[in-house]
């Protein structure tokens, strides 16, 4: 089957000339993201500050969909860090192509493709306006469009394509460059509203965007506390960090235990015994670490780690319950019941 691919073809000179712009944008935003990494800065190396494995896993928390494979990466480094490597190459590969208008439509399904793994990843994401979700969306929204309207004019396809060869009147090789496809009104309105449905419900998903109340859960940090132990030789417990500021990590500056009934304290910990902690009392589980500071416990967000800390014999009753309270330096306070014994 072949199709016309005339230079003259008034679908050249609109659709995919009007898209231009968002070609040359779209193109340079993802291959902006393997510039930086690669020619920039040193983003793919774990052992440096800004590792890219480290942003990766502060998706985590509240990722919608994809958790599960982001929670395997960031337990298993190694394999993280190939990851890493091949969704940078892709993204440099996607938008070198996408700018020049090589294989353009088979660049917007990656686009498409990228985006929604950042919508469904970090769209929970942005501390003063909905950053991530924003960019995730538009790439979608892009991804669609330039499969539409192809490179148009002013693209690599459209060069090769004036060859006349044979291969290019091929229908797989418009589908996948540029070129006339006779898409049908009704799927381009249904792609367009398949695009606005995910809009619509990631925007309610993440931020309550539609109706209800609005909520942003990368404002202030949120800790959760689980496997909460203590006997008189030693306090043990997990700190998991599911909200807050990605850049910013929740400094905890108190940890307290209080027996239940009575209010009365039997572990009172200060941020200047939490910044002595030894590293051995930190076990981390995720790429992003918990680790001491000058001014008590650093927690990343994304970050798990199990804490056991020496009580020096704290004056507890087995048939007593308590509560354990974790203070942050911004006044937040996170408090789990406590089990008691070994």
């Amino acid at each position: 089957m072949t199709a016309d691919v005339s230079p003259n073809n008034s679908w050249r000179d609109s659709a995919g000339l009007i898209a231009l712009p968002i070609r040359l944008v779209v193109g340079w935003t993802y291959f902006s993201a393997f510039w930086r990494r690669v020619a920039l800065e040193n983003k793919l190396d774990p052992d440096v500050s800004g590792y890219v494995g480290a942003k990766f896993n502060h998706f985590l928390p509240q990722a919608f969909g994809i958790k599960p494979v982001i929670g395997f990466l960031v337990e298993h480094p190694d394999l993280l860090k190939w990851v890493m490597v091949v969704f940078t190459v892709v993204e440099g590969i996607t938008g070198l192509c996408l700018m020049a208008g090589i294989l353009t439509r088979a660049m917007s399904v990656s686009v498409f493709l990228l985006a929604l793994g950042i919508l469904l990843g970090s769209g929970w994401l942005g501390t003063t306006c909905l950053d991530e979700w924003q960019i995730g969306i538009l790439g979608i929204a892009s991804g669609l469009t330039l499969f539409l309207a192809g490179g148009g004019r002013y693209s690599v396809d459209h060069c090769v394509a004036e060859r006349h060869c044979p291969l290019t009147t091929r229908r797989w090789f418009i589908w996948l460059t540029s070129g006339p496809v006779g898409v049908p009104r009704r799927l381009v309105l249904g792609g367009a509203a398949a695009v606005l449905a995910i809009a619509l419900f990631t925007n309610q998903h993440f931020h309550g965007g539609v109706y209800g109340p609005l909520h942003n859960k990368s404002v202030t940090p949120g800790i959760e506390i689980s496997d909460a132990h203590l006997s008189d030789r030693n306090l043990r417990f997990t700190v998991y960090r599911t909200e807050g500021v990605d850049v910013y990590g929740s400094f905890l500056v108190g940890v307290t235990v209080t027996e239940s009934e009575t209010g009365r304290v039997v572990v009172d910990l200060r941020a200047d015994q939490l910044s002595g902690l030894s590293a051995e009392s930190i076990k981390n589980r995720y790429i992003a670490t918990v680790k001491t500071g000058a001014y008590g416990v650093i927690v990343p967000l994304g970050a798990k780690a199990e804490l056991n800390i020496d009580t020096r014999h704290a004056p507890i009753e087995p048939r007593h319950h308590y509560t354990l309270s974790l203070a942050d330096v911004s006044g937040a306070v996170w408090a789990q019941a406590v089990q008691v014994g070994d």
